[in-house]
């Protein structure tokens, strides 16, 4: 494995990710609110580069294909969980995030148990379901920090179930690719 600037941005997004749950720890709210968002955004922005930067300079490798989808679940599964302590377990955040953690393992799984088959390549509204997942977690970071709640919580919770909708959409997507396939592979044996 080579270290590249990219795979350096995927292992940085791995290290963030606890990080944002340790603000809550160390820090009084509402200062843990915004560094807990500041390292969300900067965790988000990298997502972007370290695949943008891959493709840009052909270091594109296996190390950062295998790492940075499980650096995004680690991102999303820790701050969903600080979501839910910071809402207290309110249906606004608890069902689109159970959908949302849900969907993510579920897909990983199938994702490892057919080892990189083409059939789950990533699509345009997965793209789509990501930006719409960091954006509403960020907004909700964000909206305990001074006095924000307002509109920036309610453009957050209205994001979190769009997030959560298209998050359905694209995990039945991917399942129903996946067990066709899985029929297919059955079927030629």
């Amino acid at each position: 494995m080579r270290l590249t600037i990219p795979n350096v941005l995927t292992i940085a997004r791995v290290v963030a990710a606890p990080l944002v749950a340790l603000c809550f720890l160390a820090m009084a709210r509402p200062l843990a609110d915004l560094v807990a968002f500041l390292i969300f955004a900067v965790a988000g922005i990298s997502d972007f580069l370290d695949g943008w930067l891959a493709r840009r300079w052909g270091q594109v490798s296996a190390f950062g294909r295998m790492l940075d989808p499980i650096a995004d679940k680690a991102m999303i599964a820790v701050t969903g969980a600080v979501l839910l302590a910071l809402y207290d377990l309110s249906a606004l955040v608890t069902i689109p995030v159970t959908v949302i953690l849900l969907r993510e393992t579920l897909v990983s799984g199938l994702r490892e148990y057919l080892k990189g088959a083409s059939v789950l390549d990533v699509t345009t509204l997965a793209k789509w379901k990501t930006t719409a997942q960091m954006t509403a977690f960020g907004a909700l970071l964000l909206a305990g920090f001074a006095g924000l709640g307002g509109w920036v919580e309610a453009a957050g919770l209205a994001l979190l179930w769009i997030a959560a909708a298209l998050t359905a959409i694209t995990g039945y997507d991917y399942f129903s690719r996946g067990l066709a396939y899985i029929r297919a592979e059955e079927e030629r044996r």
